[in-house]
C-alpha cells in the first residue's frame, strides 16, 4: 500500500482558508486520524488527497510519485463522504459490489465479498433493499461497506461513523480499524470526535484553521499537548493564566493571583513570563477537607520516640474551593469547584463517587505537577486560542 506525502498544501475558497501549508507524511498501512473542529480544514484536506479538489499550492505524492494533477480514478483512493452517495435505484448488494464488478471480479468472489462486508457493518439480510428503505445510519453502513469493497489502496473516511447510534459507533470503531489493517490499507480518517481518534488512530494530526498544530501518537497528543487549543480540544482541560515564579528540577511554580501558587511542569521559560496552565479534568483531584483534631490534654500526651523528621515533599500543594455543581455522565461524573481567584475548576471522577460529594461542600483541589502543561500566554488571548469555530 502507498506511502502518502502532503507537501506545503494550500487552498483558498474566496476569503476562506481551506488549507494553509499542510505538510504531512503518512506511512504505508498507517491508520491516521485527522482531528479538528468544524471548519478546520479536515474535509478540504481529504478532497485534495483524493483528487476531488485541486490545491492552489503544494504537491501530493503516493509512493514518491507526484499525483497532484492525476485524475481521481487513477489514484486508487476511495473517499467515503458524510452524504453516503449511494445509487438510489440500486439495492444494497449491488451498491456494495459496484467497484468489484466494474473491475471484472467473478461472481463467486463478489458474493463472498458482499457477505463479509455486510456482516462487518451489521447489514446482513438487507442486501435486496433500496437505499430509501434504510435509515440514515443503515445507509452510512452500506456506504462504508462499498468503500471497503472498492479494492482501493487508500481509504479516505470523512466522518464515517457520525450518523450511527452510540452503541454501533463504538462497535464499528474497533472493527473498522481491524479490517483496514487486515486489508493492508493506508487509511485517513477525518473526525471531530476526540474519543474516536484516540481509540482508532496510529497517529493523530490535529488541524485548526487549515494548519496541523500537532501530529503524534494518541498518548503523546493527549498527555503532551503542543498548544492550549490541543490541551482543551483533545481531552477537556482546566486552563488558567498566571506568572511563572520559579522553574527547576522538572517543576515550575506559577502565581495564579490572589495568593494562589500552583505547580506544573518546567516549561523552560524565564521567571516573570506570563503563561497558561492546562490540567486535564481527569488529572484534577479533589478530596474532603479534613477536620482539624483538637490538641490532646497535656496529661494524656505521650511523647513519641524521637526520630529524624521526614521533609515534606516539595511537590505537595492544594487549594480550597466549594462545589458549585455535580454533573452525572454515566460512567463518570464531573464535579465543578468554585475556587476563589481561579474560578471554576472541573474534576472528572468515576460515577461511584457520585454520592461522596455535595453541592456547597468545601473541598481541596490538587494535581500532580507532571500532569500540568505550561504554555506562553497566546498573543491573541485565551478566548481566541480556545475557540472551536
Amino acid at each position: 500500500m502507498p506511502e502518502i506525502r502532503l507537501e506545503n498544501i494550500s487552498k483558498m475558497f474566496g476569503d476562506t482558508v481551506g488549507a494553509n501549508g499542510l505538510t504531512l507524511d503518512i506511512a504505508d498501512g498507517e491508520y491516521l486520524c485527522i482531528l479538528g473542529p468544524t471548519g478546520a480544514g479536515k474535509t478540504t484536506c481529504m478532497r485534495i488527497i483524493c483528487g476531488l479538489t485541486s490545491p492552489d499550492e503544494g504537491r501530493i505524492y503516493f509512493d514518491g510519485k507526484d499525483v497532484t494533477d492525476m485524475p481521481v480514478d487513477e489514484r486508487e483512493a476511495t473517499m467515503l463522504t458524510q452524504s453516503y452517495s449511494l445509487f438510489p435505484r440500486v439495492n444494497v448488494e449491488d451498491n456494495v459490489l459496484f467497484g468489484p464488478r466494474l473491475k471484472g471480479w467473478d461472481e463467486e468472489s463478489c458474493q463472498q465479498l458482499v457477505r463479509n462486508m455486510l456482516g462487518m457493518t451489521h447489514m446482513e439480510g438487507r442486501g435486496s433493499r433500496l437505499p430509501n428503505e434504510l435509515s440514515g445510519g443503515q445507509q452510512q453502513r452500506v456506504a462504508l461497506a462499498r468503500a471497503l469493497a472498492s479494492g482501493s489502496k487508500v481509504l479516505l473516511l470523512d466522518e464515517p461513523l457520525r450518523a450511527l447510534d452510540a452503541r454501533l459507533r463504538l462497535e464499528l470503531r474497533k472493527e473498522l480499524k481491524s479490517l483496514a489493517k487486515s486489508m493492508g490499507l493506508t487509511s485517513i480518517h477525518v473526525t471531530h470526535d476526540q474519543d474516536e481518534a484516540l481509540e482508532m488512530a496510529d497517529r493523530i494530526a490535529v488541524i485548526r484553521d487549515g494548519r496541523f498544530v500537532q501530529i503524534g501518537a494518541p498518548q503523546e497528543v493527549f498527555e503532551n499537548p503542543a498548544t492550549p487549543f490541543v490541551a482543551n480540544f483533545v481531552g477537556r482541560s482546566n486552563i488558567f493564566e498566571g506568572t511563572l515564579v520559579y522553574a527547576g528540577n522538572g517543576t515550575s511554580r506559577i502565581s495564579a493571583g490572589e495568593g494562589i501558587t500552583v505547580l506544573a511542569r518546567d516549561p523552560g521559560y524565564e521567571p516573570g513570563t506570563k503563561v497558561l496552565v492546562a490540567v486535564k479534568i481527569g488529572n484534577t483531584k479533589i478530596s474532603h477537607v479534613k477536620a482539624e483534631k483538637p490538641p490532646e490534654p497535656e496529661a494524656k500526651r505521650i511523647e513519641p520516640i524521637q526520630k529524624i523528621p521526614k521533609p515534606k515533599p516539595v511537590l505537595d500543594f492544594s487549594f480550597r474551593g466549594r462545589i458549585d455543581r455535580i454533573l452525572y455522565e454515566g460512567a463518570t461524573i464531573t464535579v465543578e469547584i468554585d475556587v476563589p481567584g481561579l474560578g471554576l475548576i472541573s474534576s472528572k471522577l468515576p460515577n461511584r463517587k457520585y454520592d461522596d460529594y455535595d453541592v456547597g461542600e468545601e473541598v481541596e483541589v490538587t494535581w500532580s505537577p507532571s500532569k500540568a502543561s505550561v504554555f506562553p500566554y497566546p498573543e491573541n488571548g485565551i478566548k481566541d486560542e480556545l475557540r472551536l469555530d
